[in-house]
């Protein structure tokens, strides 16, 4: 029946169906649960790591570390340095790999020395349409967490793709939340994907904590051949 609901029911009004079905079921107001897609984004701007501001879906935390470990990657590039807590973190994974490199990509610095003083990241101010990959990697992990434009996305995705090993495009979120306005990741996602018969979405991570349950909706993508 839950799932009918959810199915036929505009969003607001199976919101409010859950939530009157809990106050029948007497459970007390310090015990209810709720939380959707926009409290979590604005949670996701209070998130750290150790220390350094991190702006990542804790989910898309969780499955970035599954991901690093089962990949190894000799390289992660990450599109958007922000604070650096995400290279920083990425860095820590690939110490317990044992080997790879984070090369953090944005156009002005605001990244601190404790992310700086890392051996495995490097820093680059020019933006990615002026940085190539290394040709000595081969096994590359993309990361786009950078302006989240459709045609930016696409840019890159057409730029690094033939030479990645799997791409994660961050932040297809805003279109649930309404933002960008067909213009955003997914926008770019799909026209990539039509293009490109060697990459398909990667399910096991999109729909890990259930359909699309994570912010880079429809953006785990993993190259077929």
């Amino acid at each position: 029946m839950k799932k009918i609901l959810r199915k036929f029911l505009p969003k607001k009004l199976f919101v409010i169906y859950r939530f009157i079905k809990k106050q029948l079921r007497n459970i007390p107001d310090s015990e209810q649960v709720y939380f959707d897609a926009n409290s979590v984004y604005e949670g996701h701007f209070n998130v750290t790591y150790r220390g350094v501001r991190a702006l990542k879906c804790p989910f898309d935390y969780v499955m970035y570390q599954m991901l690093v470990l089962k990949m190894k990657p000799d390289l992660i590039v990450e599109i958007g340095a922000d604070y650096g807590g995400g290279a920083l973190y990425l860095a820590d994974l690939l110490d317990l790999v044992g080997k790879g490199e984070v090369h953090t990509i944005d156009v002005e610095d605001k990244v601190g020395d404790l992310v700086k003083s890392h051996p495995r990241i490097k820093l680059f101010l020019n933006g990615w349409q002026k940085y190539e990959l290394p040709k000595n990697f081969k096994n590359v992990l993309i990361i786009d967490d950078g302006s989240h434009l459709y045609e930016e996305v696409l840019g890159a995705l057409k730029k690094f793709s033939p030479n990645a090993s799997y791409y994660i495009v961050e932040d297809g979120i805003v279109d649930e939340l309404g933002k960008f306005k067909n213009q955003s990741p997914i926008k770019a996602i799909n026209e990539f994907l039509s293009g490109n018969s060697g990459w398909e979405i990667d399910r096991e991570y999109c729909d890990m904590f259930g359909k699309n349950a994570t912010f880079n909706v429809n953006g785990y993508l993993k190259k077929t051949k």
